[in-house]
Order: C-alpha cells, then sequence, then structure tokens
C-alpha cells in the first residue's frame, strides 16, 4: 500500500510507511463498518440476523459448511462502541509489533490468533449446546488482538529486544490483564475468543524470541526463517484438525 498520494508527515503517511498491516486491518474493518450502516444495519445494535449475513463466527454454520467465518468475524463488529474500542487496541498492539516482526507475520499473527480465538468458542458452544444451552454469535477483532498483545507479553517476559524494540512487562501485563478482566465483568463478551486467541498469541511470541536467539548475529529480525515457517505450519495443520474434530461432531448431531 503507497502513501505517496498523500502528505509525507501526515499520520495515515507514516502509518502506512511504518506499519502498513495494522492501517490495512483498521481500514478493512472501519470501512466493512461503513458498507454494514450504508446497507440499513443499526449502528448501535445490529441485528443477529445482520451479523451473520455479514460473515459473524456461529457454531453451527462455522463448524458446518461456512468455515469462512472463521476469518470474516475477524473484521466486522457489534455496534460502533465495539468498534471503536478494539480498532483502539488493534492500533496500540499493532504498530509495535508490526515494526517488531514484520508488517507479513503481523498479518499472520492476526489471523492465527482470531481463528485460535474462534476454534475455542466454537469448541465451548458445542459442550453447551449439548448440555442444553443455546447457540450464540460472536463477532471482532478482539482475538487477534489478543494473540498480538501476549505475543508482545511474551517477547517482554523473557526480555528480548526484537529489531532494537524492548518492552515493559509489567505495563503490557496490566493492560493485557484489564483486557481479559473486562471481559469477565461486563456480559456479551466473547471470552473464549480472548482466550484462545492469547493463547495462540503466546505460542508465536516464543517463536519470535527462539528466531531472534537462533539468529544472534543478525542485526534485523529474521523474518522468514525455517523455525517461523515450520511454527505457522504446524499450528495451521493442529488448527485444521481441530477444525475437522469439531465439524464431524457437529455433522454427527445433524
Amino acid at each position: 500500500m503507497s502513501a505517496d498520494f498523500l502528505p509525507k508527515n501526515s499520520p495515515l503517511a507514516i502509518g502506512l510507511r511504518h506499519y502498513p498491516s495494522t492501517i490495512l486491518l483498521i481500514m478493512l474493518c472501519v470501512v466493512l463498518f461503513l458498507i454494514q450502516i450504508a446497507t440499513g444495519v443499526d449502528a448501535s445494535n445490529p441485528s443477529t440476523k445482520d451479523l451473520l449475513h455479514w460473515g459473524a463466527n456461529a457454531m453451527p454454520l462455522s463448524l458446518g459448511d461456512e468455515p469462512f467465518r472463521l476469518v470474516t468475524s475477524l473484521v466486522l463488529h457489534v455496534g460502533l462502541l465495539h468498534l471503536m474500542f478494539n480498532m483502539y487496541a488493534l492500533y496500540y498492539f499493532g504498530q509495535v509489533a508490526e515494526r517488531m516482526i514484520g508488517s507479513v507475520n503481523l498479518l499472520i499473527l492476526f489471523v492465527l490468533s482470531g481463528i485460535g480465538g474462534n476454534l475455542l468458542n466454537n469448541f465451548l458452544a458445542l459442550q453447551a449446546i449439548l448440555g442444553g444451552g443455546k447457540i450464540g454469535v460472536s463477532a471482532g477483532a478482539s482475538g487477534g488482538i489478543m494473540g498480538i498483545g501476549s505475543a508482545l507479553l511474551m517477547t517482554a517476559l523473557l526480555r528480548t529486544e526484537i529489531n532494537q524494540i524492548g518492552l515493559n512487562f509489567r505495563s503490557l501485563l496490566l493492560v493485557m490483564a484489564i483486557n481479559l478482566g473486562y471481559g469477565f465483568l461486563v456480559s456479551g463478551i466473547d471470552n473464549a475468543g480472548h482466550i484462545g486467541g492469547a493463547l495462540t498469541g503466546a505460542v508465536l511470541g516464543l517463536v519470535y524470541v527462539l528466531n531472534v536467539k537462533s539468529h544472534k548475529n543478525s542485526l534485523n529480525f529474521v523474518k522468514f526463517s525455517s523455525l517461523m515457517l515450520s511454527a505457522v505450519a504446524v499450528i495451521a495443520v493442529v488448527f485444521g484438525m481441530i477444525y475437522w474434530q469439531l465439524h464431524q461432531n457437529i455433522m454427527a448431531l445433524l
């Protein structure tokens, strides 16, 4: 994404130069929200029908014939306040992480963490259905955002600078604790998505640290080492296996 058409020192131009993937993700979420509003979706309280139409995560659909919802739900939000809160958090974590690990890795981290959160959400939803509970609908970038935050937290915990950027563990831990704790204090929050995203991000954060330590003589972060490619492949395969098992379980109920 080029920033040549913008004033050189404008905030957007600076963002596009230094953390384009973060800006791209924010733009996707905002543009999708604006399109929804333009087509008649309630900006404050969208209906379940509207959310499903625009790609929300819903266990019977996501584990059935529409697995794309595991990804599309990551850029869909449940009202303006939800969007604003998540976009602030995405910018807060994303612009730091992207300068540390690169644009492509930031996208991979966000998507895998979001999928991890949605899979955990769907697993728990399936257990709830088996126990006589109700089916819920979830959406939002928070699983991916928690994954980014958790990856950063892991680098801070292990005191590892990446691309000459070091982070304060206590400050990050406080921010992450507030975000996780908020979900348990307020109803309607996808806590499973937060936890699943954070766990996935922590695994990838550990991989980033190992990647740095295995290339001590490199001045810059090795963005596509065999270790990192292998880790991403393993996570993708594990997620595929989890999805297939859950898919088989839900098909058996129909």
